[in-house]
């Protein structure tokens, strides 16, 4: 790459593991400024420290973005920091999946709390201050689960077809105000992480039948298409990129 993300401030969440940490690493090695956010901070404190040892620049905030005034914090906390906030990378999400009949209606309020109210309130948190710049790029990761739905994946359906939906109109409000931010949205086909493991174990089973005989993508593979993204000049504007692995159908 061409280290065109050098020195620009970025904060991913969700990035304690998958695809925020190999994101992270990614940008780091890049020599951005990189605010690494999740809620466990002992896995976001070695992520920091190895971007830091390697020659970048890394800050590791506890979090739950699915409460607003945190989200209100983790921006005051990088722009205290550095001063500006190039990139917001909305990654930290949970896929709990199941029948809509008999759910546990914890999971559901989980999964609308963290997939789009945490994305929304820290989204809500950072436009202000890009919008003073008159630049910024939110990146809002979505799947393949906002485009197409399935039997068993209602809510996790829901939550990422809103993502989609929010993603766009913002995008068009953001363009005719003219203000300079960019928006993005990512969404991973079957990747490689412990999404999976948070599901009861029968949901497991259903889940590595459904994706036995398929190289799944790597953490690494949507880092990558993320930096891409995130990379291009000011007048380009990589509104949506969908990545599958080769060999998923739907």
């Amino acid at each position: 790459m061409n280290h065109t993300l050098k020195d620009k401030v970025i904060v991913i969440t969700g990035a304690s593991s998958g695809i925020g940490e190999a994101s992270a690493r990614l940008v780091g090695a890049e020599q951005a400024k990189v605010a690494v956010v999740a809620r466990r901070k002992d896995r976001l404190d070695k992520l920091a420290e190895e971007i830091t040892q390697a020659g970048g620049q890394a800050l590791a905030i506890e979090a739950d973005v699915a409460d607003k005034n945190t989200c209100q914090a983790i921006v005051k906390q990088v722009i205290d920091k550095w001063g500006r906030l190039d990139v917001l990378v909305n990654n930290a999400g949970v896929m709990l999946l199941g029948p809509v009949i008999g759910a546990p209606l914890e999971e559901w309020e989980q999964m609308v709390q963290v997939n789009v109210m945490g994305l929304l309130y820290l989204t809500h948190a950072a436009l202000p201050v890009m919008k003073q710049q008159k630049s910024g790029h939110i990146v809002n990761i979505s799947s393949v689960a906002g485009r197409t739905t399935r039997s068993g994946s209602a809510v996790y359906n829901a939550t990422k077809w809103g993502v989609c939906a929010f993603t766009d109109a913002l995008r068009q409000e953001l363009a005719e105000g003219k203000t300079g931010i960019r928006t993005t949205l990512i969404e991973p086909g079957a990747v490689a992480t412990e999404l999976i493991s948070h599901n009861r174990p029968d949901i497991q089973e259903q889940l590595n039948q459904r994706f036995t005989g398929i190289a799944k993508l790597t953490s690494e593979d949507i880092a990558a298409g993320i930096a891409y993204a995130i990379s291009q000049p000011e007048h380009v504007s990589v509104n949506e990129v969908l990545i599958r692995p080769s060999g998923q159908v739907g």
